[in-house]
């Protein structure tokens, strides 16, 4: 087994990251969307909306420790799209990475859906709806409340992504506090978790595209039809929008107010050293050759 599993190993670090992304958004909706299955299907008898926000925010955290020594662990486009706007990840990465965070989702998704066939099969009356008292799509993907406007949603998404970015890139910032790294992503799914009770009734609190948009094509091949893309007034395209602007928004702010203004104490012998460091740690984080699990900072995961 172990001869044979050496002939499987991949070289390119690129499709290793890509992979490590793919498994780690896959957890994250494995157990996500499972708990929303599992509490939409047992109408709240086998838990509630508190269970869902629960089984995203965990979601996260072992997300990112399956993804993390290799990839930074970022598990959402929007992610990957502010850290190459502060130069911390490469460009070209971020097509690759929101592909294969997509197909994650997409296969979490076609998981739950198989493991929860006969409940949620029960629950419709056999009719795989979008809207209504026995819907399911909404198992899988987000969907605006009543109430929402189009735009209304758009505000939503900007602001509870903008806030992911204020949490996660001050989890990383070692200037403002020193978090030990084990539990970085610990303090990662909490900030999900505390979007997810604050932020959470508008339109369920994508935060990321990958999340979002991967089930819902799931769903329209595996029978909820074109709805999931006309509903709440053709929602579909601002849980994909929304979060790439909130994220670049959040990221924005906390540079602006926060790390660029953190003051430079060292002697230049010093700093010198902590250049060289960071060069070392950038090498292994951004560009790893060898096949050695990579140090990983938080400014590069989600």
């Amino acid at each position: 087994m172990e001869r044979l599993l050496r002939k499987c190993r991949i070289k390119n670090m690129l499709v290793r990251e890509c992979m490590a992304e793919c498994l780690g958004v896959y957890v994250l909706i494995l157990f996500g969307c499972g708990s929303a299955a599992q509490v939409i299907t047992s109408q709240e008898r086998n838990g509630q909306y508190l269970s869902i926000n629960l089984g995203f925010a965990l979601g996260v955290t072992f997300g990112v420790f399956v993804s993390r020594g290799v990839s930074g662990a970022h598990l959402n486009p929007a992610v990957t799209l502010s850290l190459c706007s502060l130069g911390r990840c490469r460009w070209i990465k971020l097509p690759f990475y929101a592909f294969f965070q997509v197909l994650g989702a997409f296969l979490a998704a076609a998981t739950v859906a198989l493991q929860y066939y006969d409940a949620i099969q029960m629950y419709s009356g056999g009719q795989l709806t979008v809207t209504g008292p026995t819907s399911t799509a909404g198992i899988f993907s987000t969907y605006p409340a009543d109430y929402l406007s189009v735009w209304g949603g758009v505000i939503d998404q900007v602001i509870g992504t903008a806030a992911l970015l204020l949490c996660i890139l001050a989890l990383g910032d070692q200037s403002n506090t020193f978090i030990p790294d084990h539990f970085q992503p610990l303090l990662a799914g909490a900030s999900v978790l505390v979007i997810g009770v604050s932020m959470g009734s508008n339109s369920g609190y994508a935060l990321n595209p990958a999340r979002d948009f991967g089930p819902r094509v799931f769903t329209y091949i595996a029978g909820w039809g074109e709805d999931v893309f006309r509903a709440g007034g053709g929602w579909w395209w601002v849980p994909i929008v929304a979060p790439c602007i909130g994220a670049l928004l959040g990221t924005l702010v906390y540079e602006l107010l926060v790390e660029v203004h953190h003051p430079s104490q060292m002697s230049d012998d010093q700093n010198l050293c902590l250049e060289d460091s960071a060069g070392k740690i950038t090498l292994e984080v951004e560009e790893p050759e060898s096949g050695k699990p990579q140090t990983t900072t938080m400014e590069k995961m989600t």
